[in-house]
């Protein structure tokens, strides 16, 4: 009876996490898509929501696909639920990457407003993302490496070459085939359907960005 308990309190604090998460993100998607995104603050609050939102859904969504009737058994194990939490960060912070890059890159297309400056606003805004959420005790030893890995990203960024495609979204793919506490036989099995699974995800937030960007009030608000 306590094992079953306790499985039953992990499971639930795993799914209480994810709607959490959703709930902000359609939340402030519903308020989001009522204006156009015109000032830094709301790219910032787009660029958080979004990327929790894909990070969440696409790595418990592959988890409960594999997994099936077996999921909720699995947080029986405690060094699965310190994994799934280190992939949930890992992937969050690939998730910021793809998506702060391919924001940045509408500005560059979107304006005559020089690369340097748009650098610097990305810059700022993913670096005020991740002095927000700092390290959270359960993302694992490597989690400020790896969010000094988006910075490096962001900073080297050749910003008039980004294309409005899925060119920009390689990290958050290629890290949750990695990350997800999955046997290596079984990821190498599903690597295709993951990657084009997390590709899917990012289509609607593009068409959501292209919609709402008011590239020029943005910068022009940043100065």
């Amino acid at each position: 009876m306590h094992n079953k308990t306790t499985r039953a309190s992990r499971f639930a604090s795993h799914i209480q996490d994810l709607w959490h998460g959703l709930r902000d993100y359609f939340g402030r998607l519903g308020r989001s898509r009522e204006k156009p995104v015109v000032d830094p603050a709301g790219l910032k609050i787009f660029l958080e929501t979004r990327s929790s939102f894909v990070a969440q859904t696409s790595l418990y969504g592959y988890m409960r696909t594999r997994a099936g009737q077996l999921y909720p058994q699995m947080f029986d194990e405690p060094e699965f639920g310190r994994l799934l939490n280190i992939a949930k960060w890992y992937v969050w912070l690939a998730c910021l990457s793809d998506l702060a890059v391919y924001a940045g890159g509408l500005l560059a297309q979107r304006t005559r407003v020089s690369p340097e400056e748009i650098g610097a606003l990305m810059q700022e805004l993913v670096s005020s993302i991740l002095e927000d959420t700092g390290i959270p005790d359960e993302a694992g030893d490597e989690f400020a490496t790896q969010a000094q890995r988006v910075r490096v990203r962001v900073a080297g960024c050749d910003w008039g070459a980004i294309s409005d495609d899925e060119a920009p979204f390689s990290e958050s793919p290629s890290t949750l085939v990695h990350r997800a506490p999955i046997v290596d036989t079984l990821k190498e099995l599903d690597e295709e359907i993951v990657r084009n699974s997390v590709r899917f995800r990012w289509q609607e937030i593009r068409r959501d960005l292209r919609r709402n960007l008011n590239a020029e009030a943005v910068l022009h608000s940043a100065d």
